[in-house]
């Protein structure tokens, strides 16, 4: 499965700072916040549904990541979704797992799983 989705009965404010807070727990922090409703009418285009992306990182563990195999930068930050789905919050996430199996790279596997394992853990906290 490429995905890991929950929905949340918050909204996308509450569950946004309800996973910052969760991610400085596993020492992961928002690098910053990509507003796509907002970037797509500034460029003129109608799009009405609230849809965020946080680009997220653990220094350390990117660190660790590339020093393993620096094809794995193609996937950093991680990147988690906040976004409005029929009036419900929804909370996902690519799984690293999955992006890291494209590199076909055997040392990385455990380690992305843990990173993957502690993600799920912080937007299962969420919910």
């Amino acid at each position: 499965m490429f995905d890991y989705n929950v929905t949340t009965n918050k909204n996308i404010v509450e569950a946004i700072e309800s996973i910052e807070t969760s991610l400085k727990d596993e020492k992961f922090s928002v690098l910053w916040m990509f507003d796509i409703k907002q970037k797509l009418q500034e460029k003129g285009l109608e799009f009405e549904k609230e849809f965020k992306v946080l680009e997220v990182c653990n220094p350390k563990e990117a660190q660790r990541v590339l020093m393993e195999n620096e094809m794995a930068g193609y996937f950093l930050p991680c990147k988690i979704v906040v976004y409005d789905h029929e009036g419900k919050t929804k909370i996902g996430m690519p799984r690293p797992t999955a992006l890291i199996s494209l590199l076909n790279d055997e040392r990385l596997k455990a380690f992305t799983k843990d990173i993957e394992d502690r993600l799920i853990k912080c937007i299962d906290n969420c919910i």
